[in-house]
């Protein structure tokens, strides 16, 4: 069997080519808050080092700037209710110029989420993040996540998904869109939790998150490797 590596992946930047994406880029306080994935929670790939996203795009900007402070509040199991009561305060105290905010994931495994609730929650965490002035980046859900007990559950995720989009375009926000990217596909992309992606899906969101940022930098371009 061909098993990819992170040399190897298509999708996968190489350290150097991520940190010439971001030469220049202005951003020395980088902080993350929410729940498992903006945490980067993942069992380990082979081939793929043993790092979240949030981890990796904190060392690529530190090739950039090697003073990079970095601040990650992100629980296990946080909903967006609590990632505004108990993570936003610390992120602001920070003072970031680039904040990663969660897209909600926790709030879909309520018997009967109130996507109105969530909307309004989700709403205000952007709010503050983005009133420090930083730049702002977020996911959406992928749809390789799927939890059976819920039958309903790719509809609660584009629900979900659709909220973030709204929000990430009102705050300039760079999305990275995970829903329907290729490596959904991937038969190895879960972790045994079949929840979480595993450091292969980390790396690949790192990437793209990479790609992202070059956008609002002006520097990206359709190259992998």
């Amino acid at each position: 069997m061909n098993l990819l590596t992170e040399e190897s992946d298509p999708f996968c930047l190489s350290p150097a080519s991520a940190a010439g994406l971001l030469a220049g880029a202005p951003w020395r306080r980088f902080a993350t808050i929410g729940d498992s994935l903006s945490a980067g929670t993942g069992d380990p790939s082979p081939g793929y080092a043993n790092l979240g996203w949030a981890d990796r795009v904190a060392d690529i900007l530190r090739r950039v700037h090697p003073d990079l402070a970095y601040l990650n509040t992100a629980e296990i199991g946080a909903t967006t209710a609590r990632t505004l009561a108990t993570q936003t305060d610390r992120m602001i105290a920070f003072g970031p110029d680039l904040v990663h905010v969660p897209c909600g994931a926790n709030d879909l495994f309520h018997p009967e989420p109130d996507f109105t609730a969530i909307e309004r929650t989700l709403r205000r965490v952007f709010e503050l993040a983005a009133g420090t002035g930083a730049q702002l980046t977020t996911f959406t859900l992928g749809r390789a996540f799927v939890v059976p007990r819920f039958p309903d559950w790719h509809d609660r995720v584009r629900a979900l998904n659709a909220i973030t989009r709204e929000l990430a375009l009102h705050h300039d926000a760079v999305l990275v869109d995970m829903w329907s990217h290729p490596v959904n596909s991937r038969p190895n992309l879960l972790s045994p939790d079949r929840v979480h992606f595993s450091t292969s899906g980390q790396a690949v969101m790192a990437s793209e998150l990479v790609k992202g940022l070059a956008r609002v930098l002006g520097t990206h371009r359709e190259t992998s490797g």
